[in-house]
This record gives C-alpha cells, structure tokens and sequence, in this order.
C-alpha cells in the first residue's frame, strides 16, 4: 500500500469549512515538497479542538485511492 507524509496545518476556523462540506478536498505538501490532494473527511480521524496540526501519513491504495490518516509522532 502506498504512502506519503505530510505536513498539515489547519485552524479549527478552517476545519469547520471542510467538516460542514463547504471544502471537498484538502492540498497538503509532503515533507519532500510534493503535492498532495485527499479527502477532507479524512480529517474527522485526526480533528482536535485546535484544528489539525502535525505530520501525518496517508495511505493509499494502489490505484491512488485514498485509505488512511495516522499522526506521526
């Protein structure tokens, strides 16, 4: 299974917009300078009440569909 860390950084402002379905998707950047575009319901799995912070690896699978989120420590 394919997979990329990214770094993301939202404001709990910003989650709201992609929680309420305003957004549909997220552009985040990997650590080697790619970028990357996922789900923003993705980001249900790894919300805080200060939003998203952190470095995190997303799964894919082999035909580039998105499968997983997990913080990275």
């Amino acid at each position: 299974m394919p997979s990329i860390d990214v770094v993301i950084k939202l404001s709990a402002e910003a989650c709201l917009s992609h929680y309420e379905g305003r957004v549909g998707q997220v552009l985040a950047y990997s650590l080697d300078g790619r970028r990357v575009v996922f789900p923003a319901e993705a980001l249900r799995r790894v919300v805080t009440r200060d939003g998203v912070h952190g470095t995190f690896r997303l799964s894919f699978t082999s035909e580039g569909r998105f499968r997983s989120i997990v913080r990275l420590r």
